[in-house]
């Protein structure tokens, strides 16, 4: 298939356009370079430099092409700055997501391939979290990705455009070309890596007290190869709704600190701070929805090979990209 990838020059968009180009798809990377990095965009690719909001540069470069479908990662992604900065991420996540889901309707575009959250859900009202939960966001990110999930379910019902939303939890891990380097990195594992690598003095754990077995809060690691093939396996045609994307299994910051030290080899230290205000104790998705309706299978659950790639990678690249 032409894939057309937004964000492409992102952590996943570029790890996923790079499972796309292994798996005999040509791929387009659409992104502004605002967050991404041109030097993570597979060479496979085509790259084009724009943005979602110049409605007339999306629509000629999906007919350039050719594009069967959209993968869009493009976003702003700071749960902490939406509740700063509101109107950023109701442009970017939900008016910039329109324009391209009016310019996929107009070019013809059969499927859309949607990067949601788990911050939809709010809250839980249980764990493991199943797609059926209600869905109460906390923060204008949040809200934003829900809106546009609402946007996608009336425009395959009105213009027939299919689409798939994946609720990610947390992405991790690297392939040996591409990994994570964000400009203001707020991600668990980097940040331990960070003190492995000798550029920060220590990592912050945020709340203690939690009642969770060791009193930090659980979360649910995906690897990124992982989520890349989720995607591949959504471009199968009549695919299409909700799927949480997870492991199954959360571990506990200070799980995930330990193991850190163990692939590392080095000591951690961790300062402890208090609580901060919206941490709900323990994120697991239930990703049974993928498994039965997609044929998904993580190929890498383990926390220890989630962190190993990661390692890997800060190790080969310390400085991030050079660009």
């Amino acid at each position: 298939m032409n894939v057309f990838v937004t964000g492409g020059a992102g952590y996943i968009g570029s790890v996923c356009a790079e499972e796309l180009l292994n798996a005999g798809h040509r791929v387009t990377v659409f992104d502004n370079l605002t967050e991404g990095h041109r030097s993570a965009v597979d060479p496979r690719a085509t790259f084009v430099e724009g943005c979602l909001r110049d409605s007339a540069r999306v629509k000629q470069s999906l007919r350039d092409a050719q594009a069967d479908a959209i993968l869009h990662f493009a976003a702003s992604a700071l749960v902490g700055e939406s509740m700063t900065d509101p109107k950023k991420y109701f442009h970017n996540n939900l008016v910039n997501a329109l324009k391209l889901a009016d310019a996929a309707v107009e070019c013809g575009v059969k499927k859309f391939v949607f990067s949601s959250t788990c911050a939809t859900y709010g809250p839980p009202d249980r764990v493991p979290m199943t797609e059926d939960l209600p869905q109460r966001p906390i923060n204008p990110y949040g809200e934003a990705k829900l809106m546009f999930e609402k946007v996608l379910l009336w425009y395959q019902q009105i213009y027939r455009l299919e689409f798939i939303a994946f609720r990610y939890f947390n992405a991790a891990g690297a392939s040996r070309q591409f990994g994570e380097h964000h400009r203001i990195e707020t991600h668990l594992i980097p940040n331990v890596l960070a003190v492995a690598l000798g550029q920060k003095t220590h990592v912050e754990i945020y709340g203690t007290d939690y009642p969770t077995p060791d009193g930090t809060c659980i979360r649910d690691y995906i690897h990124i190869r992982d989520l890349a093939q989720a995607h591949i396996l959504g471009l199968q045609p009549g695919k299409t709704g909700f799927f949480n994307l997870g492991n199954g299994d959360g571990y506990s910051v200070r799980q995930v600190i330990e193991m850190c030290e163990k692939i590392t080899g080095k000591k951690i230290p961790a300062l402890e701070k208090p609580r901060r205000a919206g941490d709900p104790p323990r994120l697991v998705a239930s990703a049974q929805k993928a498994f039965s309706e997609l044929g998904w299978r993580p190929q890498f659950p383990k926390l220890e090979d989630i962190v190993a790639t990661a390692w890997a990678w800060h190790q080969a690249h310390p400085a991030g990209y050079p660009d």
